[in-house]
């Protein structure tokens, strides 16, 4: 019995020890920083700006900092750890809520006043004894977004960007092309409901799908949405009153001559099936366009959005990517800081501009530009020639006078078209050939790789002022999948200038020029085939376009008496991007 008390006594003792090791190793830890976390820096017009500071307590000499500004407050979670990992790297993390979020008093507008806001805090750390005059910035989706806004009005003080998936408000989201988008309607909440995050709203999609299909079957307009759901969307109205790309999505972040003046390195993260990819490029190409000499990098692989942030995920909507292609974010983003802050070596992976994993090789490759990325052009055409149940994608023009009809029913809302451009999953054994068309070419004679943003013309006579346009390409494999390689959806009203809506003439022949899709590196085999399929976009994911000329927000099913017919010319064509070797 004695010894079984000691025995009980001892283990006891034990765990106590355990635990009051534990807590004091927690608490010796935590003493090495020095942390302030309800901080307030206010703006030039007066708004509040919640920020929390962390630096290791035993630094007395000023250093750069790392700098995030999100709409995402994560205070408890991983927010405060990714300032100590700034502080444990030699450098003052920083983070900054944008206004009305945290502790702030202000009203929450997602978007609209972050380039004001972030030059007025890099301003204010600039001015703080601890900083010694270089401040980074890095971080994800929203955060990425900050960066480049931050770069619309350059501080001195800040020395480089380092944005992952970065978001272009206008460009991508809340709509891509002109047309709007259904998943940002809910984001408007779980951001904007209160001074953190609404998880209970982010975690209800059960509402906001039942929301968005009731919209769809009652055929109400789009911009009663909310009406719908019961609760006014404040955001969603700011957004679907500017359907143009106007001024006021260009002031949000850089805009055509803003990019001259950006002459700060910047590297960037992305991912092949990033939903974002055309606002996070739209960045690095527009700088390349207006000062072709700075020095910008790009990293970009089989991601998803949040896989992106991550270094990449191992299954990517039920593709498993290469092993290659996963990589320690974080890692080269300090490598990026000390070889830009700390005068130290550039990060390993960066061989020149453009840093591609190509699908299917398994294999890392790098360009000085992204025409430089490809030595071919394959352009097919649309033909009118019939196989089996698809028409032939053709490299020679056989007749540009003939085309195929397609007639588009809106007042339907048991059949819906374009359905299948979002690729979920990447690779399947088949695809919709039920509406639409579907444009298949010749087996290929050897492998090469697809490199690039395919684009090309659609030449379209319809019998209505305006229609939503969806284009997806494929690989068909030799084994017959069916492998998801890029997509277009965009509002032909604005395919000539995003800026300025221009409605199309019924019945005239009108061309219909597209460039904005999704970027992509994959070895296509040998044995494979192109597939192309053309669609009138008609599904409850997004704006419905009647096609009456009015604006297409206040457009209702009463608007579907006249189905849309729509003649697709033979003369239309997709080019793509190739290297061959």
């Amino acid at each position: 019995m004695l010894k079984y008390l000691l025995f009980l006594f001892l283990c006891i003792s034990g765990i106590f020890y355990s635990q009051q090791t534990k807590e004091t190793r927690i608490k010796d830890k935590e003493s090495l920083y020095d942390i302030q976390d309800s901080v307030m820096i206010k703006t030039r017009d007066g708004a509040e700006i919640s920020a929390m500071i962390v630096k290791k307590k035993e630094v007395s000499q000023p250093l750069p900092v790392i700098f995030q500004f999100t709409i995402y407050v994560r205070d408890k979670g991983g927010d405060l750890q990714s300032l100590k990992d700034a502080a444990d790297k030699g450098y003052i993390g920083v983070i900054a809520y944008t206004r009305g979020k945290r502790f702030s008093t202000s009203e929450i507008y997602p978007y609209e006043f972050d380039a004001n806001d972030t030059y007025d805090v890099i301003d204010w750390i600039s001015k703080q004894k601890w900083n010694n005059g270089s401040i980074g910035m890095y971080g994800g989706s929203y955060n990425g977004f900050t960066q480049w806004a931050a770069c619309k009005t350059l501080h001195p003080a800040l020395k480089t960007i380092v944005p992952y998936v970065a978001n272009r408000p206008g460009m991508g989201l809340p709509m891509e092309n002109n047309i709007f988008i259904n998943p940002n309607y809910e984001w408007a909440f779980y951001v904007g409901n209160n001074k953190y995050l609404d998880n209970e709203v982010g975690n209800d999609r059960q509402r906001f799908r039942k929301m968005m299909f009731k919209w769809w079957e009652t055929g109400v307009p789009y911009n009663k949405m909310d009406s719908i759901d019961g609760q006014p969307n404040r955001s969603f109205q700011r957004w679907i009153s500017h359907p143009e790309f106007d001024v006021y999505w260009q002031k949000m972040a850089p805009y055509k001559e803003d990019f001259k003046k950006i002459n700060i390195p910047v590297l960037a993260f992305d991912g092949y099936y990033n939903d974002s990819q055309n606002s996070s490029l739209y960045y690095l190409k527009e700088l390349d366009k207006y000062n072709p000499r700075n020095s910008s990098y790009l990293i970009i692989g089989p991601y998803s959005h949040y896989g992106t942030q991550a270094g990449g995920e191992k299954i990517v909507n039920g593709y498993k990517v290469d092993s290659l292609s996963l990589v320690d974010i974080k890692k080269i983003t300090y490598e990026w800081f000390d070889f830009i802050l700390k005068k130290g070596k550039k990060p390993q992976i960066l061989k020149n501009k453009i840093n591609y994993e190509v699908m299917g090789a398994n294999e890392w490759r790098s360009a000085p530009s992204f025409e430089s990325m490809h030595n071919e052009i394959w352009q097919f055409y649309l033909s009118g020639q019939k196989r089996n149940d698809c028409y032939f994608l053709d490299p020679k023009l056989s007749d540009k006078n003939t085309y195929l009809s397609q007639t588009v029913n809106y007042a339907d809302r048991e059949n819906t078209t374009n359905d299948e451009y979002y690729p979920d999953p990447i690779e399947k054994d088949e695809i919709n050939k039920s509406n639409g068309f579907v444009f298949m070419s010749d087996p290929l004679k050897k492998s090469m790789i697809i490199n690039g943003s395919f684009l090309g013309a659609l030449n379209i006579a319809i019998n209505k002022k305006d229609v939503d346009l969806g284009i997806t390409l494929y690989e068909l494999t030799p084994e017959g999948k069916y492998f998801h390689l890029s997509y277009y959806i965009g509002r032909a009203s604005y395919a000539k200038d995003i800026t300025k809506r221009n409605l199309i003439k019924p019945e005239e022949k009108t061309l219909i020029q597209f460039s904005n899709t999704h970027f992509i590196s994959k070895q296509i085999q040998k044995g494979s085939r192109i597939v192309v399929t053309i669609n009138v976009n008609k599904n409850p994911f997004s704006q419905l376009n009647y096609g009456t000329g009015k604006e297409v927000s206040t457009e209702t099913i009463k608007d579907a008496s006249i189905p849309l017919v729509i003649k697709w010319y033979n003369d239309s064509y997709v080019k793509i991007p190739v290297l061959n070797e």
